[in-house]
């Protein structure tokens, strides 16, 4: 079995990657150290705060209603409305005061290690770029706006706050056993997809719906995904779809049951009965599922993005 280098509860320093733990291979710009941050936050030019102003109106139109209050609530706060691509400095002060975390810049993707000691240490890595106008509607890497609009408005809410960095410190021991999927799949159904329920109705928390403006309609009105109370072993069993609109939708009663059901869990009982595969199609709904709505499944059916289908 794979062990890491320094104990588990050691979060002072990077750990060094065991060469049995399997990751995607990436590639170190010579720029940038081990910790993958970069020297500065990039000096965006007009154009590219004009894009990240005509990005954060166009969400602002189908965000009111369909966002979550936390996400609202971030937003005003940190006030990234102030014009053009926001300055790390000054939100990692905002921040700072807030619940004790920082937005640092990174060149793209990092590695899951790397991405896990920052959280773990309450640091944010954002992408020190942002989107052109030929790739407004979607970039399969995330970029400043989807890291900075989508994330950090997030990081506001205290038990939110503390959510993420018990992920961070969850990863290390995922990374152990092997079961860095798993752990991905528990991030990407809540962190990137996942929906709350409110007394107004659901609502989306995820920066993956809230950093584009179908996907936020789509995962809290329409019929063909299924929304289905969290429940974490179940989760981390089932495989997501990275490219495309979700099937699935996970949904917590609040960012307490989410902390709780995570921070409590014993996840080294549980990296022991996990296959190394997934388990579930992210379509599934399967009998120990708390149901909310059994979707129709129409816009996967008909072929999803590539078809052309609707998203209904």
């Amino acid at each position: 079995m794979a062990t890491l280098a320094i104990p588990e509860t050691d979060f002072a320093r990077l750990p060094e990657l065991p060469a049995d733990v399997f990751t995607a291979p990436l590639k170190r710009p010579a720029h940038v150290g081990e910790d993958w941050l970069e020297p500065a936050q990039t000096a965006y030019s007009s154009e590219e705060d004009a894009i990240w102003n005509d990005l954060f109106a166009r969400q602002m139109e189908v965000l009111p209603g369909r966002a979550a209050s936390a996400f609202m609530r971030g937003l005003d706060t940190l006030d990234l409305d102030r014009g053009g691509v926001p300055e790390f400095g000054r939100l990692s002060e905002d921040l700072a005061r807030l619940t004790g975390w920082s937005v640092v810049p990174v060149p793209m993707l990092i590695p899951d290690h790397v991405f896990f000691w920052h959280l773990a240490n309450r640091r944010f890595p954002a992408g020190n770029f942002i989107r052109t106008r030929e790739t407004f509607d979607y970039i399969q890497e995330p970029d400043v706006f989807h890291d900075v609009f989508g994330h950090v408005p997030m990081l506001t809410d205290p038990v939110y706050a503390d959510y993420m960095q018990e992920y961070g410190r969850a990863g290390w021991k995922a990374m152990r056993f092997n079961r860095l999927k798993a752990l991905g799949a528990l991030y990407w159904y809540t962190v990137e997809f996942g929906l709350i329920q409110e007394d107004a109705g659901l609502r989306a928390y995820g920066a993956g719906i809230l950093s584009g403006p179908t996907e936020v309609v789509y995962a809290v009105e329409a019929k063909s995904p299924n929304r289905i109370m969290l429940n974490v072993d179940r989760v981390m069993r089932t495989d997501y779809v990275i490219s495309d609109l979700q099937p699935t939708y996970f949904v917590i009663p609040s960012f307490a049951d989410l902390y709780h059901q995570t921070v409590e869990r014993d996840f080294e009982r549980l990296y022991r009965s996990l296959s190394p595969g997934f388990t579930y199609a992210n379509s599934a709904v399967i009998d120990v599922d708390d149901v909310l709505q059994r979707g129709s499944q129409e816009y996967m059916l008909r072929g999803g993005r590539g078809s052309g289908a609707m998203p209904v």
